[in-house]
């Protein structure tokens, strides 16, 4: 999910810093879970199939169940253990779309239920895997912690549960989802899972969001907001993650897809600068935000398990839900179909109270008021993009990333000069003759037309986001009304002024907490979207949004004051000091500041690459340095420091090999298109891979069927490239349709625990048409090999060239093999 500034005070979300509460029980809670936080980080980063992962973390995990279990005995409730090991397949459409396959992963599921048994489970899950380089503090090991003392808490309630719980603690949710698939597609227990929560992390601390429910099922929002102790729940996150903006995705959607259960991701979003970083660690997670997880899950989980609800979640499967943090302080939910009706009240309202405006003799044309402000907005937007560009073309992009201020200074002082700008001229060469009072009340008018239409088309789109702007003309449109006598005889005086920001404290407050929250998760995540997607543009865009949104209900004040040139003075001024800086480059975006790190994140692959021709023969082979950026500058930053990695070593995509002849882990080829090989030597792991074709033959139907084995570590990526006039019909992964990505190449994910058995797949290819100017014969198969963990992850040159790279850098490094051969 999944995923991305500075850490804001806590003051802002509402809290402030939580000590202990007063019942023992509870203080137990607190201390516990840092204790199983800082074990289960301290063997390292557990990628699936190392021994941090597979035994250590699992020897640990079982020995803190078995001591509950054993502690609760004699209690009403019974504690089964199950270490689940699930082999499987599936595809997902990620990037057009890939498949996964894995093999004995690990799945630790416990089973907590009145004595006598259960027919109705709710599911609690974490994973307690990492990325490789990463100690996962926040994702996902603080889950796990607080999952178990839940565990133990609710083992030692006195009263019987009516219902069960399955405390899942997946081992291979980095390895794209595949252990939750494990669970829900072949586990005995999953039949009777009625509902679930997820537990993730796309930052380190502060409160924990619920950005995914559903689907529909608006009972498990409700029991959210009356059982959580500290709730926090925005139903714009869960729109805009669903809409595929964010490269991230959580178990939420196998749970949601593949057992078409009901249920809610929650995830920590601060700080997600550090995510998947070494910076991940334990002492970085603040222990407010451990004992507000544990007090939320605690209290959602009793109060579903007692619920009758559970029992047939599915006859309250109706519709969906409104749901929004209000200021930090509580969450107001109700059903979607009642916010239909609310949106539609309140645009009603609008219009008419617009329509008796209009009908009134001696009002401004309102077209053409409305026309000025759209062209406003577009003159705006142009105008800051043009100078995104040219921090672009400066080569100073995401200057901001360590200085987030410096961006607001530069383009929110552009964005808002811009405005204020047209809207002068609009006044002073259209509007001569016209009174302020009257251009005032005209332009307010014209912002609350504009958010009602918004309001409107969100609502006919069925989004439930659609409050942000039935909040944003209800509360102006009625303190408007209600001031209407003031502004009409005093225009406005202080004391207009002072009522109105009032009236509009409420929505203007909740509209600027999830902006916030915007540039909380999108600021961090632009140092791991890759280096296609320019920065700048998104960033000023982002600011550009918001200050077109911000300014709306305060645009009229610009005809109420006599003269603006003071104002556009003095942002003409801010903007111009901020241009030179950033140009000379003063804001550098990174830091290695160990209290406040922004890394650069740069992926190091030691590989050998071995390339063979139709008759199976080593036609070329070569070793290197395979170097990715994960943003936007490249190695700009990096060349001064390791002179020979520069852009004489930039590589070119090979089109006639499978995914550019490189050995790409994840299919991200389209996100990361800048890469670099230096020449090194080769490699020679412990456990090469060992790869052949076991059979070919034809079938009846047509096709050739080809059957191949694969050993080798415990993560492999196999890329398949049909010829031109070649497809692939049918093979053994998923449901057994294959699925290609963007460019028309098939990705598949390999991973495996501990003692799995050699890898056997097969595919059908049909030749309908075969192409002679292209690569010979009808398919190019590749595989590359992973080395995550253990001696082979590292080699000699890999060491020296990361002791070299700067502070300010996250070099994430392990050795790879890359084999291709065509049929």
């Amino acid at each position: 999910m999944p995923h991305q500034l500075s850490v804001i005070s806590a003051s802002l979300f509402g809290f402030g810093l939580m000590l202990p509460y007063i019942l023992p029980g509870e203080t137990l809670i607190f201390l516990q879970e840092i204790r199983h936080l800082e074990q289960m980080t301290s063997v390292g980063p557990r990628p699936v199939g190392s021994q941090e992962n597979e035994v250590l973390t699992v020897s640990y995990l079982l020995e803190q169940i078995e001591n509950i279990r054993v502690e609760t005995s004699a209690g009403p409730h019974q504690l089964t253990v199950d270490v689940q090991r699930p082999t499987g397949s599936f595809s997902i459409d990620f990037l057009g779309g890939f498949t996964s396959f894995y093999d004995r992963v690990t799945n630790i599921a416990v089973r907590l239920e009145p004595k006598g048994g259960t027919q109705h489970l709710m599911l609690a899950n974490c994973h307690f895997d990492t990325v490789a380089n990463s100690p996962g503090a926040s994702d996902d090991a603080v889950s796990c912690a607080v999952m178990l003392e839940v565990l133990h808490s609710l083992a030692n309630l006195s009263t019987p549960l009516n219902h069960g719980v399955i405390f899942l603690f997946n081992g291979a949710e980095e390895n794209i989802l595949q252990a939750s698939h494990g669970f829900i597609t072949q586990h005995a227990w999953a039949k009777q899972v009625r509902a679930f929560i997820n537990l993730e992390a796309a930052g380190v601390g502060g409160k924990e969001v619920v950005f995914q429910t559903g689907p529909e099922n608006p009972w498990l929002v409700q029991a959210y907001v009356h059982a959580a102790k500290h709730p926090f729940a925005s139903v714009v996150g869960q729109e805009v993650f669903q809409s595929g903006i964010i490269p991230s995705d959580t178990d939420f959607r196998i749970y949601r897809d593949f057992g078409n259960i009901p249920g809610i991701d929650l995830a920590f979003i601060e700080n997600g600068f550090i995510y998947h970083t070494k910076y991940d660690t334990a002492d970085r997670i603040l222990t407010d935000s451990i004992q507000r997880a544990g007090d939320n899950i605690l209290a959602v989980l009793k109060h579903l398990v007692m619920s009758e609800k559970l029992a047939d979640s599915s006859e309250y499967r109706h519709g969906n839900m409104v749901f929004f943090d209000l200021l930090g302080v509580m969450v107001v939910a109700y059903p979607a179909r009642v916010g239909t009706i609310l949106n539609y009240v309140v645009a009603a309202a609008t219009f008419l109270y617009l329509a008796k405006k209009a009908s009134l003799p001696g009002n401004g044309d309102l077209a053409f008021a409305t026309g000025v402000a759209v062209l406003s907005w577009f003159v705006t937007l142009l105008s800051v993009l043009i100078v995104a560009l040219l921090v672009t073309l400066l080569g100073r992009s995401m200057f901001w990333y360590n200085h987030f201020y410096a961006s607001i200074c530069l383009y929110g002082t552009a964005a808002t000069g811009k405005m204020i700008l047209v809207h002068t001229l609009a006044k002073n060469l259209y509007y001569g003759g016209v009174r302020l009072v009257e251009l005032g009340d005209l332009y307010f008018d014209v912002s609350l037309l504009l958010w009602c239409c918004s309001l409107v088309w969100l609502s006919q789109q069925g989004l439930c986001s659609a409050y942000v702007p039935m909040l944003m003309v209800a509360f102006p449109l009625a303190t408007r009304l209600l001031l209407a006598n003031e502004f009409k005889h005093r225009g406005a005086s202080v004391k207009y002024s002072i009522l109105y920001l009032l009236g509009l404290a409420l929505p203007y407050v909740h509209f600027m907490f999830l902006i916030w929250v915007v540039f909380e998760i999108f600021t961090p995540i632009m140092g791991r979207s890759g280096t296609e997607i320019p920065p700048e543009v998104v960033l000023a865009s982002l600011v550009t949004l918001t200050t077109i949104f911000l300014s709306s209900f305060f645009l009229h004040f610009i005809y109420l004051v006599r003269s603006t040139k003071w104002i556009l003075a003095g942002l003409g001024s801010v903007f111009l000091i901020m241009f030179l800086l950033v140009s000379s480059g003063v804001f550098f975006p990174y830091s290695g500041n160990p209290d406040s790190p922004r890394p650069k994140r740069v992926f190091l692959q030691h590989t050998t690459r071995t390339f063979h021709n139709l008759q199976g023969e080593v036609e070329s082979q070569d070793s290197g340095l395979w170097i990715n950026s994960f943003d936007y500058t490249g190695i700009q930053h990096v060349t001064p420091h390791i002179p020979e990695i520069n852009d004489s070593v930039r590589t070119r995509c090979r089109e006639d090999r499978p995914f550019c002849g490189y050995p790409w882990f994840l299919p991200v080829k389209f996100l990361s298109k800048k890469n670099w090989y230096l020449p090194a030597s080769e490699v020679s792991p412990s456990s090469p891979v060992e790869f052949q074709l076991v059979s070919k033959e034809e079938t009846s139907w047509g096709t050739i069927k080809m059957t191949f084995s694969a050993k080798g570590p415990s993560h492999m990526s196999l890329y398949l490239m049909p010829h031109h006039g070649a497809s692939l019909s049918t093979w053994s992964f998923g449901d057994g349709t294959p699925q290609f990505d963007l460019s028309g190449e098939y990705f598949v994910f390999y991973s495996h625990g501990l003692d799995a058995p050699v890898w056997t797949f097969w595919f059908e290819i049909q030749v309908l048409d075969p192409d002679p100017s292209g690569p010979e014969g009808m398919i190019s198969v590749a595989l590359s090999s992973h080395y995550f963990f253990g001696a082979d992850q590292r080699t000699a040159q890999l060491e020296e060239i990361i002791g070299r790279f700067p502070k300010w850098a996250f070099p994430s490094s392990w050795v790879s093999t890359y084999d291709m051969y065509r049929y």
